[in-house]
Formats: C-alpha cells, sequence, structure tokens
C-alpha cells in the first residue's frame, strides 16, 4: 500500500493488539479458502478478507458485557469475540470439537458465556434478533449495548424498518452497522436502491446516523466508541454506515465478475492491515524481525487449527437431539 507518515495516536499494546487479530482472521479465512477447495468445508462460506478491521475495532471499543449479532459472514467477528482458532476451524469442518459441536456450520456460529449470538443465514434475520437483545437489556435496567451488523443487501428487508422504528419508540440500546462491502449477493447498491449513502435510512426514524470509514482501525474505534457511548447514556439507537470492501466474492461460489480489477486494486492501498504494519514499523513500535515473528506465530496457530479439525471426530447421530431447548416447567401450557 502506499506510504504515509502516521503519528501513532495509541499505545503499542493497543497496535498489536488490532494487528495480530486482524492478521489472525485474514491468515485463518485464507487457509479456509484454500481447504474450500479440497472439499473439506462444504456447503456455503462466506470470507470476510477486507473487512478486518471492523471486528478489531469492535474489540476493543465494546464491553465485554455487550451483545453482538450478525449474519452470515461470521468468522472474523467469532475469533474478535474469543472463540478460538480450533473451535472456528472444527466448525466449518462440521466436526464435534467446533463452536456448535459441528451442527451450525460456516453460518451458524453463536456464544451465550461471550455474548455472541450469531451467526444468522436468512437474510435480515439477525436485526430484529439485534433489537430484541437491546429490549432485554433495557427491561433488566443495565447499561449493556446490542451491536446488530447487517450487509447492504440485508438494507432493503422489511424486518429492518419494523426494527428501526420500534428501536426508536422504545429507545432501545442498539447500534446497528450496516457493512456495505458495496455488491450485496453481486449486484452493486447504485442498481438495487434508490438511496445510495445507506445511513441516511435512519432519517425516517429520526435515527442518528453516519456513514464511516471501514479500512482504517483507528477511524473505527474513535467512531464505534463514542456511538458506543451515547447509546449506553440512555439517549436510544443509532445507525453508522461501515463504508468497507471485500476482497473475495459473496461466497465461495462468486467469481466477482461484476466488478473491476482497478477496484480491486484501489481497495486493496488501502488495506487495514497494511495500514496499522505501517504504523508499527514507521514509528520503530517494533522491528521487521519482532513483525516476522509475530506472522509466523499466528500462521503456525491457523495451521495448528486445520490439524486440530481434521483430526477431531464428527458428531454422532444419538447427538442429534442433544442441546435442544426444553423447559421442563413451562408456567403457559396447562394439562
Amino acid at each position: 500500500m502506499a506510504k504515509r507518515k502516521k503519528k501513532p495516536a495509541f499505545s503499542k499494546e493497543q497496535y498489536l493488539s488490532w494487528y495480530e487479530l486482524m492478521y489472525l482472521t485474514r491468515k485463518f479465512e485464507e487457509q479456509c479458502n484454500i481447504v474450500y477447495y479440497q472439499k473439506k468445508i462444504r456447503g456455503f462460506l462466506h470470507l470476510c478478507i477486507g473487512q478486518e478491521a471492523i471486528y478489531a475495532a469492535m474489540q476493543s471499543a465494546c464491553r465485554k458485557e455487550d451483545s453482538w449479532i450478525t449474519a452470515y459472514r461470521v468468522h472474523g467477528m467469532a475469533l474478535a469475540a474469543g472463540i478460538s482458532a480450533n473451535e472456528t476451524m472444527a466448525e466449518l469442518y462440521g466436526k464435534a470439537t467446533g463452536n456448535v459441536k459441528g451442527k451450525g456450520g460456516s453460518m451458524h456460529f453463536f456464544n451465550a458465556e461471550r455474548n455472541f449470538y450469531g451467526g444468522h443465514g436468512i437474510v435480515g434475520g439477525q436485526i430484529g434478533l439485534g433489537a430484541g437483545l437491546a429490549f432485554a437489556d433495557k427491561y433488566k435496567g443495565n447499561d449493556n449495548v446490542t451491536l446488530a451488523l447487517f450487509g447492504d443487501g440485508a438494507s432493503r428487508q422489511g424486518i429492518l424498518h419494523e426494527s428501526f422504528n420500534m428501536a426508536m419508540t422504545w429507545k432501545l440500546p442498539v447500534l446497528f452497522i450496516c457493512e456495505n462491502n458495496k455488491y450485496a449477493m453481486g449486484t452493486s447498491v447504485e442498481r438495487t436502491s434508490n438511496v445510495t449513502n445507506l445511513h441516511l435510512l435512519g432519517e425516517s426514524y429520526k435515527m442518528p446516523n453516519k456513514a464511516i470509514n471501514g479500512m482504517d482501525v483507528e477511524v473505527l474505534h474513535n467512531e464505534l466508541s463514542e456511538a458506543i457511548d451515547y447509546i449506553r447514556q440512555g439517549n436510544g439507537p443509532m445507525l453508522i454506515e461501515i463504508e468497507t470492501y471485500r476482497y473475495k466474492g459473496h461466497s465461495m461460489s462468486d467469481p466477482a465478475k461484476y466488478r473491476t480489477k482497478e477496484e480491486e486494486k484501489e481497495y486493496k492501498e488501502k488495506d487495514p492491515i497494511g495500514r496499522v504494519e505501517h504504523t508499527l514499523l514507521e514509528n520503530k513500535m517494533i522491528t521487521e524481525e519482532e513483525l516476522k515473528e509475530i506472522q509466523n506465530r499466528l500462521k503456525e496457530e491457523v495451521k495448528a487449527a486445520v490439524e486440530f479439525a481434521e483430526n477431531s471426530p464428527l458428531p454422532q447421530p444419538e447427538q442429534l437431539y442433544e442441546d435442544m431447548y426444553i423447559q421442563e416447567d413451562y408456567p403457559f401450557i396447562k394439562d
């Protein structure tokens, strides 16, 4: 990427934390790309390569009590939420040691202990669920915030408008985040929506809104922190449109021929990992040798995750009916 003199605005520890999470996510997703073509991962697979800064900034801007919910491009957020590379890869392989014991696959991650609520394959379905999580926090009287993420394609779903209306009416503590990577499943925003500045959808409900640069983790951290603080003070919801870019297609079946090589090159020159790497080296926070050691360690972590997944057992048929939700003393049904 283009070099620029960058005075650090954060500590060395923070830059390293961002860098390691983003680099791990990038290498993890690149490895997923490889093993998918080897038919070791089956079904749908949606990679977040290019969008890693979003999840790194969420990790640094949130408290552990805050809730996250998203759609099917979920692996990077799972890693940011603290789900291990081993569990993540094993779930993609459909193994019993996976995040949800091999029963969810690529699109359906979940970890209630970390307030990470998925992972949803229904386009836009998580928007209403995110509003529901926020309603629960308001009902309980705490000051937690829910981050509900959706893609630009989901902005045309009816549930978005229903959720926006109710969230504003009830002043729910939810930050709606549109990850606008330009092309939904393969058709540009310009061809599918009269409103191309998607944050302006909040105007219909008098919801505070803004668009921010999704390729710079520093900008993302500052803007998300400010928005979360605003919501935490009891002011109700907010909509943020994160302008980002996926380097791969919508899913592994998408060759992404609807965009130009020039456009791809333009965004790769803004690569969020390269930005942080340049800041670390330019300001002598780290040496080239130390950086290489970090990279090698994270590559080994991904390699170990693949070995873990490949050596893990498949779920057994009798496990099909385990982990089903049953409330034995449900009070509202009488014999």
